[in-house]
C-alpha cells in the first residue's frame, strides 16, 4: 500500500513499569511471545521500516536488530516526546519517510490494518493526525504524526513544558479511526501482573486476534 511506503512505525518502549514493578513491558511474553515480537510482527507489513523509542541501555533490545533511540527531551517527559524523537529520527536518516505510526510496546493484540486505517481516517476528515479508538475509549499514543510538524511539537515540549497529547493534538486536528473492543480490545495494554493473565488467557481463547 501507497501509506506504507512513506510511513516509518515507532514503538513506544520507554516507560518506567512502575505498576509491574520495573523492567520493560515489552519484554513480557502473551502466547509464547513477547509482547515486542507481536508488536513488530504486525507492523512489518504495514510501514517501511520500523524504530524503538527506549531510555537506558540500547543493548536490551539489540536481538531486534532496529534502531533504538532515546528521548531528546530530559526528565521522562512522556509519550511525546518519544513521538518526537522518531520524528526527527526519521527526518534525519529517512527523508523519504513523511509520517509516523507510534504504537505502544505493551499492546499484544495491535490489528494488523492499523496503519492503513489511520491513513484513511485522516484523509477522509482532511486532517493531518489520526488516532485509534476502541468502543468508547480514544488511545492517543497509536496514532499518525506528520513529520513536518516536529518542529511544533518541540516547542510545545520545551517551551511550554506541554505534556498532555490531546491538547496538542487538538492544535492541529486530528482524525479518529474506530474498532470494536469486542471479543477483543485491539488495544488492550500490559500494564500490571494481572493485565498480563488477562492477556494470556484472551490469546489462548482467540488464538488470531
Amino acid at each position: 500500500m501507497t501509506e506504507a511506503a512513506g510511513t516509518l512505525g515507532l514503538v513506544l518502549a520507554g516507560g518506567l513499569a512502575r505498576r509491574m514493578g520495573g523492567g520493560d513491558k515489552a519484554m513480557i511474553a502473551i502466547g509464547g511471545t513477547s509482547i515486542l515480537d507481536r508488536v513488530l510482527e504486525r507492523l512489518r507489513l504495514q510501514t517501511a521500516g520500523i524504530i524503538v523509542n527506549a531510555n537506558g541501555d540500547p543493548a536490551r533490545f539489540a536481538a531486534t536488530g532496529l534502531p533504538v533511540i532515546a528521548d531528546s527531551v530530559p526528565g521522562f517527559a512522556g509519550p511525546l516526546a518519544g513521538v518526537l524523537a522518531g520524528l526527527d529520527w526519521a527526518a534525519a536518516n529517512k527523508p523519504d519517510i513523511t509520517y509516523i505510526a507510534s504504537v505502544p510496546g505493551d499492546c499484544p493484540f495491535l490489528p494488523r490494518d492499523l496503519v492503513g486505517r489511520l491513513h484513511a481516517a485522516r484523509i477522509s476528515d482532511d486532517l493531518p493526525l489520526a488516532c485509534a479508538r476502541s468502543g468508547a475509549w480514544r488511545h492517543p499514543v497509536v496514532g499518525l504524526w506528520p513529520v513536518t510538524l516536529r518542529d511544533d511539537l518541540r516547542r510545545a515540549l520545551v517551551d511550554e513544558d506541554l505534556r498532555k497529547i490531546e491538547v496538542w493534538t487538538a492544535r492541529h486536528g486530528i482524525a479518529i479511526a474506530d474498532w470494536p473492543d469486542k471479543p477483543v480490545d485491539p488495544f488492550f495494554n500490559v500494564n500490571t501482573p494481572d493485565d498480563a493473565a488477562r492477556a494470556n488467557a484472551l490469546a489462548a481463547q482467540y488464538p488470531d486476534a
